[in-house]
C-alpha cells in the first residue's frame, strides 16, 4: 500500500534535493560537520528548455534525463541518495481523524478506506502514504492523521528522471512542503523564534508566483498567480532583440545593456510588487487577518535590485530575500558569490536536503 516512497517520514539517508520545475532543474547537497552543523557540500541548476516539462508533466523524457546528469556532473557530487518532489496540484492531501492505539496494519486498513472516499482514482493506481499529526483536538483518544496520494505515473517518472541520471530516490514529497521546512528553519530566526509571527512566502517562479502564508507550521492561505520571471525574460527579447536562451543567459550573468535597469527591470519589479500586493489583499479579504510580520522572497527573480525596498513601501510589511544556506557552513568547492546570486532559488531542493537532518 505505501508506495509514495514515504512521503512524511523522516528517511535516514537522503543528503541530496532535487527540484524539477518547468524552467530548470536544482540540486542541493547537504551535509553535517562533527559537531552537527549543517554544511552545503554543492549545488547547482541547469535550466530546462520551455516544454520540457509542462504543468508537472514530464513531456520530454529523455531531454529532462539528460540535463540531469549534467546537473548531477556539475555539482561534483558524489552521493546517490536523492529527496524530490510533486507539484501541490499532482497530490491530494486530506486530514481525517482516527482512533488511537490501532496497529499499523489496522491503521493501514483504515487509511486505505477512508481513502476510497475522497481520492478520484482506483486506489490501484495511486501511490498513498500517510502519518499521524497528532492527537485530535476534538475528540479524545482520537489521533489526525494526514494522507496523501498521487497517480503512480506521476511519482514513477520523477522517480524514472533521477534513476537515469545515477541517482536512487529515497522520498518523494510535494514542493510546498519542502519550501515550508527551509523557510521554517529562517522563521525560527525571527524573535521569539517566530513563534505566532505570521509569515507571507513568495516563490517567484518562472511562469507562476506561488504564495503561503504560515504561522507556526500552520498554513493560513494558499495562492498561485500566473506571474513570473519568464515575463522579464521575454521583456529583455523584446527591447534588445536577444533570442529567449540568450536572453535568460544575460538575465542570470547580469550582462545587459546599461540602459536595462531604467527600460526592462523597473518596470517588471513594479508589476511584480503589484502582484505581492494584490495576493496579499487577497488573504486579508479572505480571512480575519489584515496583516502579516514578514513577506519573504524565494525563486530566480527575489533578488532583483530594489525588489524588497519596493514590496515594504507597497505594502508597508517588513521584506527579506530568503537564504536557505543562512546558518550553515559552506564547503570549500562552493563559490560563495554564485551562492549569493542565487540562493534563493534553492529553497525547495534544500528544503528536500534537509529531510536528512530535520524532524
Amino acid at each position: 500500500m505505501l508506495s509514495f516512497s514515504s512521503l512524511f517520514s523522516r528517511q535516514p539517508a537522503p543528503m541530496l534535493g532535487l527540484d524539477v520545475s518547468s524552467s530548470s532543474v536544482k540540486l542541493v547537497e547537504l551535509g553535517q560537520d562533527k559537531s552537527g552543523k549543517l554544511v552545503l557540500e554543492s549545488c547547482a541548476i541547469v535550466p530546462l528548455e520551455r516544454g520540457w516539462i509542462t504543468d508537472g508533466n514530464v513531456e520530454k523524457f529523455d531531454e529532462v534525463a539528460d540535463a540531469l546528469r549534467r546537473l548531477v556532473k556539475r555539482s561534483g557530487t558524489k552521493t546517490k541518495s536523492v529527496a524530490m518532489a510533486l507539484p501541490p496540484s499532482a497530490v491530494i492531501t486530506k486530514k481525517i481523524v482516527l482512533p488511537g492505539g490501532l496497529s499499523d496494519y489496522e491503521l493501514e486498513q483504515q487509511v486505505e478506506s477512508e481513502a476510497n472516499q475522497y481520492i478520484p482514482f482506483p486506489l490501484d493506481e495511486v501511490s498513498l502514504d500517510f502519518c499521524i499529526l497528532g492527537p485530535s483536538s476534538n475528540a479524545s483518544g482520537d489521533v489526525e492523521v494526514l494522507i496523501a496520494a498521487s497517480r503512480r505515473e506521476k511519482v514513477q517518472d520523477i522517480q524514472g528522471l533521477a534513476e537515469a541520471a545515477g541517482l536512487k530516490p529515497i522520498i518523494v514529497d510535494v514542493e510546498s512542503y519542502a519550501s515550508r521546512l527551509a523557510a521554517g528553519r529562517l522563521i525560527g530566526n525571527m524573535p521569539n523564534k517566530g513563534v505566532g509571527s505570521i509569515v507571507a512566502l513568495f516563490e517567484v517562479g518562472a511562469l507562476t508566483t506561488s504564495m503561503q502564508v504560515i504561522r507556526d507550521d500552520e498554513v493560513l492561505y494558499d495562492r498561485d498567480q500566473a506571474f513570473g520571471g519568464a515575463q522579464l525574460t521575454q521583456m529583455i527579447v523584446r527591447q534588445y532583440g536577444f533570442s529567449t536562451e540568450e536572453a535568460e543567459s544575460k538575465k542570470r550573468s547580469g550582462d545587459l545593456p546599461d540602459d536595462y535597469a531604467g527600460s526592462v527591470l523597473k518596470p517588471f519589479v513594479e508589476s511584480l510588487v503589484q502582484e505581492i500586493g494584490r495576493a496579499l489583499q487577497f488573504f486579508f479579504t479572505s480571512t480575519t487577518h489584515n496583516k502579516v510580520d514578514m513577506v519573504m522572497l524565494a525563486g530566480g527573480s527575489a533578488a532583483l535590485p530594489g525588489l524588497t525596498e519596493a514590496v515594504t513601501q507597497e505594502t508597508t510589511f517588513a521584506c527579506k530575500v530568503v537564504n536557505p544556506f543562512e546558518g550553515m557552513e559552506i564547503a570549500d568547492g562552493v563559490k560563495l558569490n554564485k551562492i549569493s546570486r542565487e540562493a534563493p532559488s534553492y529553497l525547495t531542493s534544500c528544503g528536500l536536503a534537509l529531510r536528512r537532518f530535520m524532524q
